[in-house]
């Protein structure tokens, strides 16, 4: 079944990317106060792909989605999503604009329901600027997609595991019919059935024709989802290249990946 997604979410990939860049990141410095943790950081991700961003605990990885969301104090350098500068948005901005984001920490409402934490992020369906629909979900559909939420529609999310939270977490960023989602350790701290299911969703989003980028630690989760790769050490990228050519090169894996 994995294997089946796989091919087939490189047929996606090889089928729609486009010249200009679904997400362009330049230039890109952040500072947690005094400290400065990227430095001069680019990368892009085309649209059907799957980009991994890779590295040690304290790399950068989760700084890094958190300034292109909009999220860090301070931050500069050039965003570009779809073509238009995101910068110097604010965050509900940017994720008015098609950007989705789940967390490490999940964030969600405890007190709420599934079903009512679904309804919070609910936005209305997109279009591609060529016309064309972009992934549109509802429900119904995420319930297909994450069979466990299916079964637990009226529970309190705090009532949930780790591993249903962060599934729960999903699927309240896909009500938002995001073009991109950033996806920070989605396999940090969860049953290795949780994993797999995560890697089969992965895979069905990119097949659905979302875009994903992903911050992670595990390779051999990296290496059944992704595309292309980049990888961080002390806030700067030291390699990028396709998921395949980074597997192969034991030194780039030993020298910043311990693996």
């Amino acid at each position: 079944m994995t294997q089946d997604l796989v091919a087939g979410s490189e047929r996606v990939a090889t089928g729609v990317a486009d010249k200009q860049p679904l997400l362009s990141v330049d230039g890109l410095n952040a500072w947690y106060g005094a400290a400065h943790i990227l430095f001069d950081l680019s990368l892009n991700v085309q649209r059907g792909e799957v980009v991994a961003l890779m590295g040690r605990n304290g790399a950068g990885k989760s700084t890094t989605l958190k300034s292109i969301m909009g999220l860090m104090e301070r931050c500069d350098g050039h965003i570009e999503f779809m073509g238009q500068a995101i910068h110097y948005k604010q965050p509900f901005e940017i994720a008015r604009a098609g950007l989705g984001f789940v967390p490490e920490d999940r964030r969600i409402f405890t007190d709420l329901s599934v079903t009512e934490n679904l309804e919070v992020g609910r936005q209305p369906a997109r279009r591609w600027p060529d016309g064309t629909a972009a992934p549109h979900w509802q429900p119904e559909r995420l319930y297909s997609l994450f069979p466990n939420l299916g079964q637990m529609q009226d529970r309190p999310g705090g009532q949930m595991s780790g591993g249903e939270q962060q599934m729960l977490t999903v699927a309240r960023t896909l009500m938002g019919n995001p073009y991109l989602v950033l996806l920070d350790e989605p396999s940090e701290g969860v049953a290795p059935v949780i994993v797999e299911q995560m890697v089969h969703m992965i895979l069905e989003l990119k097949q659905a024709g979302v875009s994903i980028l992903l911050s992670e630690q595990n390779l051999h989760f990296a290496e059944l989802v992704s595309d292309r790769a980049y990888v961080l050490e002390k806030g700067q990228i030291r390699y990028s290249g396709a998921m395949q050519e980074l597997s192969a090169n034991e030194q780039v894996r030993r020298t910043y990946l311990s693996v």
